[in-house]
């Protein structure tokens, strides 16, 4: 779970960035951005990171009412063994999947990603978990997330490809795992999708 101090900072970003949007008054409009450059130093100390790499990771800043950003995730387990992938950006692994883009559902969303970083065609069958990134144990982050975790199956016989974005691709049983990527998931994520898939969990978890 995220610090209760970057909570504060992104909850003061997003009321900038809100009351930016929809200020007409040039005062106004200058206290949302002052609110907003010291909500940004406060995310930038907090991350130990340049206050423009904060700013770049909005990148919807100003532009609409400020909403959570939705991340989709698939698990294709094959009997003990889950699907994972390689991350290029830190070297770990994580489920695949990612942003959700505009003009397709979550569960087109996140077959289109497994697709992509696995090169397999799958069927999204249950959304097993809905999380609030900042209150689960993933690595601290800027910007704010809800996580759709979904169980998927295999449609075909084909073995994984790593896609362009990813390192590597394989099978892993819940007793090997390798090193997660943490900002994207979290051994219970994993764990849950076991216990979905063997029907010993059946309703959706959300926070």
């Amino acid at each position: 779970m995220e610090s209760q101090w970057l909570t504060y900072a992104k909850r003061l970003q997003a009321t900038a960035s809100t009351g930016l949007y929809f200020s007409k008054d040039a005062f106004d409009k200058e206290r949302y951005q002052e609110i907003a450059d010291i909500a940004n130093e406060m995310l930038a100390k907090l991350g130990n990171i340049p206050v423009e790499r904060i700013a770049s990771l909005v990148s919807d800043f100003a532009k609409a009412y400020m909403t959570p950003k939705v991340d989709v995730r698939g698990a294709v387990i094959e009997g003990r063994e889950i699907l994972l992938v390689r991350e290029k950006s830190d070297g770990c692994w994580t489920l695949p999947g990612g942003f959700a883009d505009v003009g397709f559902s979550a569960a087109e969303n996140v077959v289109k990603e497994i697709r992509e970083e696995a090169g397999l065609c799958v069927a999204a069958r249950s959304l097993y978990s809905v999380r609030h990134k900042a209150k689960q144990p993933y690595s601290p982050d800027a910007r704010d997330f809800y996580k759709l975790f979904f169980l998927c199956e295999q449609l075909d016989t084909r073995a994984p490809y790593a896609g362009a974005e990813i390192a590597d691709v394989g099978f892993f049983p819940l007793e090997s795992l390798p090193e997660l990527s943490k900002g994207r998931v979290v051994e219970a994520d994993i764990r849950a999708a076991f216990a979905f898939r063997d029907g010993s969990i059946s309703l959706t978890a959300f926070d």
